[in-house]
């Protein structure tokens, strides 16, 4: 029965209907108690009597309600009225990419764009072993501000479920509905394994990624017949069309990533959404083929720092992955280091350090265009909030929760920002002064002193405690790091100001320096492992995308790992994982 505006629903109030479908019918409502309106839809109660639609909603509940990601709709709250169940879930204005693809194939960037953030969405239901085993454009809504939401989790299963359980689904035919049948999915987006019935994994839902990705660029499906056997005989034994037959703006690096999900055999394709995201990201300033002209990395560096809208993403990674990373290719097999996002806006990121219990994030960005500020990010929370601290960045946590922030930061010259030094606890409070113009700073293990770098007369100098100059270069100094003895103090030396080339030293509590590597191309990001046995930093030879390296105080050095992008090391926890920001750059015009 359909419900009429100002109806209750136990306590949300209707506003409006939305739509129907195969899986019930969704309404407007407000909740009252928060003042905020969400989106219910409720499971007619004649349905109610159908198990395996009954099923199939459960499912979708379930499933949505365990996962918290900004590119998966989020579920609020379940229930059941008169005998019919419902679920409250956030309430989301735009369209699907359905109806957003009626217009034909979108621009490359925009593809891209969609692309990463669905990527990083099925990321997170994998991380939480979820396959949504029916992805496809009607299940995928374009918010107005151009956030892409993963829908309907019906079909969804957990990759340890029975493989009884796995089997047992509907298939469709193109639509929004699905029919009874002894296959699951969507025809035309299903990977062949879910064509002839077979279990299907998160390697099945990268395919169907593939397939939609497609779609975006090419403005046609990539697996289409006449009939259902024509689409399914497709998918089992066609390839699509070269993506660059129809758009010769898309890069081949774009049509290789789309070529790697669309393998027939799963074993083949890419074997991680978090892979597949990354990769994504590494393209994302990439919108034309590869016979574009060439910049030397060298000089496409300091071009780098004109270009406007920077996006930065920053990620938690496990060392044990990393350290397999390198192991591995002794052996002949590479495995790539995991990682899971923690930020997703637009914007730079600066000082970012794991709080003393290990899983909380802190971290200053600037997001769209706003100043730096410090935001708190706990791991239950998909959100991080702002610490409530504008123009500051922060520079450091002590293990008694003390953070060392620059207050009123502000740029001096390319690399080099300045502020004043000022201390507050992680608690909360008001900050107290210390010193102006300090440029970076790092506390002792005890939390009782700080190491600073400042410019004193011509020089930048490394000062630690205040007061007790280290080390002085007519470079300039960066990410000086306190040793867990508290017996040295590691940094980056930049010899030439303007430029940041440089190389990873020491410099002991009596001015003692020890250059620990060569002069990279490129050096930013620095960390002492927490035996100390280790300093990891991230710099780069030739080019502009900084790999993770690792060198000891004996000056022996190693590759621990690479990532794509334009990555800097932030921190390291006690237990091994490091905090990292990995970034691309975009051209653009701002007026």
């Amino acid at each position: 029965m359909a419900l009429a505006p100002g109806a209750r629903l136990g306590p949300y109030e209707i506003l409006a209907p939305v739509g129907a479908g195969g899986m019930g019918e969704v309404y407007r409502a407000k909740d009252p108690r928060l003042g905020r309106e969400v989106a219910i839809k409720v499971l007619p109660a004649s349905f109610s009597q159908d198990a395996d639609r009954l099923r199939r909603f459960e499912q979708d509940a379930r499933a949505a309600g365990v996962l918290n990601h900004p590119n998966i709709t989020a579920v609020y709250d379940i229930g059941t009225h008169e005998g019919a169940p419902y679920v409250v879930s956030e309430l989301l204005e735009g369209e699907t990419l359905r109806v957003r693809l009626a217009g034909g194939a979108l621009s490359v960037r925009k593809a891209i764009d969609y692309a990463t953030q669905i990527a990083r969405g099925l990321a997170a239901a994998h991380e939480k072993k979820i396959v949504h085993r029916d992805l496809k454009p009607e299940n995928l809504f374009v918010t107005r501000d151009g956030r892409v939401k993963i829908l309907d989790f019906g079909l969804a299963k957990r990759v340890d479920a029975p493989a009884a359980e796995q089997t047992s689904a509907p298939t469709g035919t193109g639509g929004g509905h699905t029919e009874p049948g002894t296959v699951m999915g969507t025809m035309g987006y299903m990977s062949p394994e879910q064509v002839r019935g077979q279990p299907a994994d998160r390697r099945s839902d990268l395919f169907s990624f593939g397939a939609i990705v497609y779609e975006m660029l090419a403005g046609r499906r990539a697996f289409r017949g006449d009939t259902a056997a024509d689409t399914m005989s497709a998918i089992l034994t066609k390839e699509p069309p070269d993506l660059t037959q129809t758009n010769r703006e898309i890069h081949p690096g774009l049509e290789r990533i789309v070529r790697h999900c669309l393998e027939k055999s799963p074993e083949e394709r890419f074997q991680s959404a978090h892979d597949l995201a990354f990769d994504l990201e590494a393209l994302s300033g990439i919108s034309a083929p590869a016979t574009t002209a060439r910049v030397h990395p060298a000089r496409l560096w300091r071009q780098r720092l004109t270009l406007p809208l920077a996006a930065t993403a920053l990620v938690s990674a496990g060392i044990a992955g990393l350290l397999a990373y390198t192991a591995g290719k002794k052996a002949g097999f590479v495995a790539p280091p995991l990682f899971r996002q923690i930020t997703f806006s637009r914007g730079e990121v600066g000082g970012a350090f794991f709080a003393p219990d290990g899983q909380t994030t802190v971290y200053s960005a600037s997001w769209e265009g706003k100043p730096f500020e410090v935001f708190i990010n706990h791991p239950e929370s998909p959100e991080a909030r702002p610490f409530g601290l504008p123009v500051t960045e922060v520079l450091a946590i002590s293990r008694t929760g003390e953070m060392a922030v620059s207050l009123n930061r502000r740029t001096t010259l390319p690399f080099i920002r300045t502020g004043r030094l000022a201390r507050i606890s992680i608690a909360g409070g008001a900050p107290r002064d210390i010193l102006d113009d300090v440029q970076w700073a790092d506390w002792s293990p005890d939390g009782n002193s700080l190491a600073i770098v400042r410019d004193i007369g011509a020089k930048n100098c490394l000062e630690f405690p205040i007061g007790k100059t280290l080390y002085g270069t007519t470079g300039w100094i960066s990410h000086p790091r306190v040793s867990p003895r508290g017996d040295l103090v590691a940094f980056i030396d930049h010899p030439v100001l303007r430029d940041d080339g440089g190389a990873v030293a020491v410099v002991d509590l009596s001015g003692k320096k020890r250059t620990l590597s060569h002069v990279y191309n490129t050096a930013q990001g620095l960390a002492w492992k927490p035996d100390a046995s280790e300093i990891w930093y991230t710099a780069e030879e030739g080019g502009i995308n900084r790999a993770v390296h690792a060198v000891t105080l004996s000056g022996k050095g190693r590759l621990v790992g690479r990532v794509p992008g334009i990555s800097t090391i932030r921190d390291i926890s006690k237990d091994g994982r490091v905090l990292m920001t990995t970034e691309s750059y975009r051209l653009g015009i701002l007026a």
